[in-house]
């Protein structure tokens, strides 16, 4: 019997547990916290990712390697890529661990970004305020997610402040400065690559976001053929260029019918869930696929599909369950201020119909705000 080691064990793992059931598949998880919610499901391995002793032990019992969210250390995977195959490879997982290894790649392959600009001083802030422009955001190149490690410089009077904020992180993880882009749409592209270089796409997704946390996925996205092929091609050229192998995520900005790559994210993700209940196979059984060597399994639709995620705290679960195409997922977290802690989906043949639902859960737990830019949007 197989065994799928996965680095992380938050609730990305925790569902390629469960996804990987039916494939008759074990699995081992690796975190740094003995209360990972993946070990509910898994048997969970308590280690420090760059303790070399513990990642022997790891290799010692998995046959192939994967990971749960992209700040594993790229070193620690480069080295267990020596003892045990790891997917993605350890370069995919460096390059999105550095949003200005990343914007290059992305300007090399010619898929438009945003201006930006390396940032290590104060005096090359004050340039490279002057090269991109205001309004714009100092971003940390590493280790920022959710909108973390972010500061919004609105006018040039803000440069101190700014720098009070993140100066002290220029020289542990860098700094960089990217244009701010009044953009119409988030949108993104979850797509699968095989280890023999099958590439396919879930259809295009629209995101909505709250303070930088994920809150609603709506698919497919509302957006003409065009957009949408193009999305798609990014992708591929992306993860054709870096040979990587699993699901990712590329995540776009639409700015006038113009798309603008904003970051890669080397793993299953959340604008992804509705995947689960919402098309033929989900991107974690792809996933899992993927980095066996499996066939792919199809990405087509089923119907039309919203996922909604929960911040902090659980809501009641019967608004959801009672609906037809209603499903709901609680990662067995505590409850935190910001943390993920679940999330739902729900499924219907027509917009219509998922806006009916959406309309209906929204009023049931008082989430309006939260599903109305959806209904909007499926009107």
């Amino acid at each position: 019997m197989t065994t799928v080691g996965i680095l992380g064990g938050g609730q990305l793992a925790r569902m390629l547990a469960l996804s990987g059931a039916p494939l008759g598949l074990r699995f081992l998880v690796m975190d740094t916290e003995a209360d990972a919610c993946a070990g509910q499901f898994a048997p969970l391995l308590v280690g420090d990712y760059r303790d070399e002793k513990a990642l022997a032990e790891f290799a010692s019992k998995v046959d192939v390697t994967t990971f749960d969210f992209e700040n594993v250390p790229a070193e620690s995977a480069q080295w267990l890529s020596e003892r045990v195959p790891v997917f993605p490879n350890p370069r995919a997982l460096a390059i999105a661990q550095d949003r200005l290894a990343e914007k290059t790649l992305f300007r090399e392959l010619g898929i438009p970004v945003p201006d930006f600009a390396a940032v290590a001083t104060r005096e090359e802030l004050d340039a490279a305020l002057a090269r991109v422009g205001v309004p714009c955001i100092l971003k940390t190149r590493r280790l920022g997610y959710d909108g973390k490690g972010q500061f919004r410089i609105r006018a040039l009077a803000d440069a101190d402040a700014a720098w009070d904020a993140l100066g002290a992180q220029a020289d542990k993880v860098g700094l960089i400065v990217e244009a701010f882009v009044p953009f119409q749409r988030e949108l993104s592209v979850v797509a699968v690559r095989g280890r023999d270089g099958e590439f396919r796409s879930w259809p295009l997704t629209e995101n909505w976001h709250v303070d930088g946390v994920l809150s609603a996925s709506l698919a497919p996205a509302q957006a003409d053929d065009a957009l949408a092929e193009a999305a798609i091609a990014h992708a591929r050229k992306l993860a054709e260029k870096i040979d990587y192998v699993g699901v990712f995520a590329l995540e776009l900005f639409c700015k006038d019918g113009v798309l603008l790559a904003n970051e890669m994210a080397p793993r299953v993700h959340n604008s992804g869930h509705w995947t689960i209940e919402g098309s033929e196979t989900s991107q974690f059984q792809n996933h899992l696929r993927a980095v066996l060597g499996l066939p792919l399994g199809d990405t087509r639709m089923l119907g039309h599909a919203c996922m909604l995620n929960w911040i902090g705290a659980m809501p009641d679960a019967a608004a959801v369950l009672g609906e037809a195409g209603g499903h709901w997922h609680d990662y067995g977290k505590l409850p935190r201020a910001g943390r993920k802690v679940g999330h739902a989906t729900l499924r219907a043949d027509s917009r219509e119909e998922l806006a009916a639902s959406l309309q209906r859960v929204g009023v049931a737990l008082q989430r309006q705000p939260q599903v109305e830019p959806v209904i909007e949007r499926l009107r």
